[in-house]
């Protein structure tokens, strides 16, 4: 798993007088595109549950299907980069997308949900080559002391895509009935409310296989910069260490706390419009519902610029552990109180969870010597509690209600806390050659992943 991902540590292209603004411009698309289509899923869950007749937990597949693809194609991913560099990689990424795409028509046409799933992990696992790809090619593209400033221009565009990916995808496709007027049509009338819907699907869908087939017309013919072969890294071998990366408790505790948190924020977004929908909390429509999913994600992109600051100011692992207690305090506010109380807790939470992934990131790997790669890979590859935790909270939602299954994101991010607070302190600290070259690259890693 250590070799999952490419290094950062690129040989830099760039040349005095040479303008690197319109390749940065044509990749930034990139970061807006897959953003996009990952907060999507957040509107397909309430359009699939009525569609396909399917309960809370099975709804809830949408998210395991899409995001178990980041735990297997990571190193496929990898391993065609390899072989057929940056720019190719891009572009078999965004057909892989565009194939995903186009299998939303058949599935929206046939209502089999097995289709829609198997079009979603298609979708995602082009999502994931342009990630692993497409991060690191954006730190060449121009002087490599201005790299930081170039990801978190484009960390700006995927936010973007976060915020108004549910809002564009909602308003086409979600219904404008509440669950109880839906409920009070005949079949007929719900059949033509479903059939018009799954139209809206397929419009929507084809729409974005559209914009990928541009994106994929314009990096094909794109004079993008070749980036030059990989430094080999140089690292003491460690072969005779007497400790190995599994004795960095750190680290471990550092992988299961980014596994709940990605688990804890997909599955907060992808209940917001279902617990709009109660009764208790608003008893808004779907079409309704869908704005606070952006205002979810507006507000976390919010938390970045203002979390820049007090990460400047407070240390980060104290950082994290206020934010995560921040949110425990709001899910249970969300949980016991009712109406619109309840139901802008829950949004706030964006506010904590955006400084979460890097900051988190950043403690695990600190320290690693010349783990500090294959720690980094560890780490990425834990992106896949996005495939866990929302089916667990639909399962218990199932059992509970929509409210007290909110409850299962309380665990998530109580352990977050402890991590913040004490877990993430190093409890071992070898030192290896090319320990702060390591370090460097993976802390860059962190900052190169948008959530």
């Amino acid at each position: 798993m250590a070799a999952g991902l490419p290094s950062s540590n690129l040989k830099s292209t760039y040349v005095e007088g040479q303008s690197y603004k319109m390749p940065l411009i044509v990749v930034t698309n990139l970061f807006f595109i897959w953003a996009f289509v990952t907060n999507l899923n957040d509107v397909l869950i309430p359009y699939l549950k009525k569609a396909c007749n399917l309960s809370d937990f099975q709804s809830s597949l949408v998210q395991f299907s899409f995001f178990i693809a980041y735990f297997i194609m990571s190193i496929p991913s990898a391993s065609i980069i390899k072989r057929v560099g940056y720019k190719r990689a891009m572009l078999i990424g965004l057909l892989c997308m565009l194939a995903g795409a186009l299998l939303f028509i058949p599935a929206a046409i046939t209502g089999i949900y097995f289709v829609f799933l198997a079009a979603l992990f298609i979708l995602a696992s082009g999502v994931t080559l342009l990630q692993v790809a497409a991060n690191p090619y954006v730190t060449i593209l121009g002087k490599p002391e201005t790299a930081s400033a170039r990801l978190n221009l484009t960390q700006a565009f995927n936010s973007l895509g976060a915020t108004v990916g549910p809002w564009i995808g909602g308003t086409l496709i979600l219904s404008a009935l509440t669950d109880e007027e839906f409920n009070l049509l005949s079949a007929v009338e719900k059949l033509a409310v479903q059939e018009e819907q799954s139209s809206m699907v397929i419009l929507t869908y084809v729409g974005l296989a559209a914009v990928i087939l541009l994106i994929s017309a314009i990096i094909y013919f794109s004079k993008l910069p070749e980036i030059g072969a990989e430094e080999e890294e140089v690292v003491a071998d460690s072969s005779n260490d007497k400790t190995t990366i599994f004795t960095h408790k750190h680290l471990l505790l550092g992988v299961l706390s980014i596994f709940l948190y990605v688990g804890a924020e997909v599955a907060i977004g992808s209940f917001i419009i279902r617990l709009a929908g109660d009764p208790a909390i608003g008893g808004l429509t779907e079409l309704e519902g869908k704005n606070f999913v952006s205002y979810y994600m507006f507000f976390a992109m919010v938390g970045r610029f203002a979390g820049s600051y007090f990460l400047s100011k407070i240390s980060p692992s104290k950082v994290v552990g206020f934010n995560a207690l921040v949110a425990v305090a709001l899910l249970f506010v969300g949980v016991f109180t009712s109406g619109s109380v309840a139901l802008y807790s829950i949004v706030l939470i964006g506010l904590c969870n955006s400084i979460m992934f890097p900051t988190i990131f950043t403690l695990a790997i600190k320290d690693l010597g010349s783990f500090a790669k294959q720690g980094s890979s560890y780490l990425v590859m834990a992106i896949v509690g996005g495939a866990f935790v929302p089916p667990l909270m639909g399962y218990v939602s199932g059992l509970q209600g929509i409210q007290k299954a909110f409850l299962v994101p309380v665990a998530c991010y109580l352990f977050i806390a402890y991590y913040g607070f004490k877990g993430s302190k190093v409890t071992s600290l070898p030192e290896h050659e090319g320990s702060k070259k390591d370090i460097a690259n993976a802390e860059s890693m962190a900052t190169e992943i948008p959530l």
